[in-house]
């Protein structure tokens, strides 16, 4: 079992994003050789995750701050506690503040 602080790494990586590129992130569970990952992700204000498309399932959940989802013409506002499914499309997603959220993904399968 482990155990880790998601407010205290929310904390830190929200201060090396402030004080470099605008945005940092860790996997706080899974990797490539599991289906399940899991990362934590620092935005500040206005700075975006550029449109990509899906891994899999996945779910956004804001730990702190306000964010904004976009899929095509659809646009989803997120603040701290909400929680957001991710469309299986392409998709982009904004700081509107300062932000943290939680992806977490289940990554498809190739068969």
């Amino acid at each position: 079992m482990r155990k880790m602080s998601l407010d205290g790494l929310a904390r830190e990586l929200l201060d090396r994003a402030q004080g470099g590129p605008g945005r940092a992130a860790e996997t706080v569970f899974g990797g490539h050789e599991q289906v399940l990952r899991q990362t934590v992700i620092a935005l500040t204000s206005g700075t975006s995750l550029g449109e990509h498309e899906s891994p899999g399932e996945a779910t956004l959940q804001v730990l702190s701050g306000r964010v904004r989802l976009t899929a095509g013409d659809d646009s989803w506002h997120a603040r701290t506690g909400d929680l957001l499914l991710i469309p299986p499309t392409r998709h982009a997603l904004v700081a509107d503040e300062d932000a943290v959220v939680l992806l977490s993904v289940v990554k498809t399968r190739s068969a």
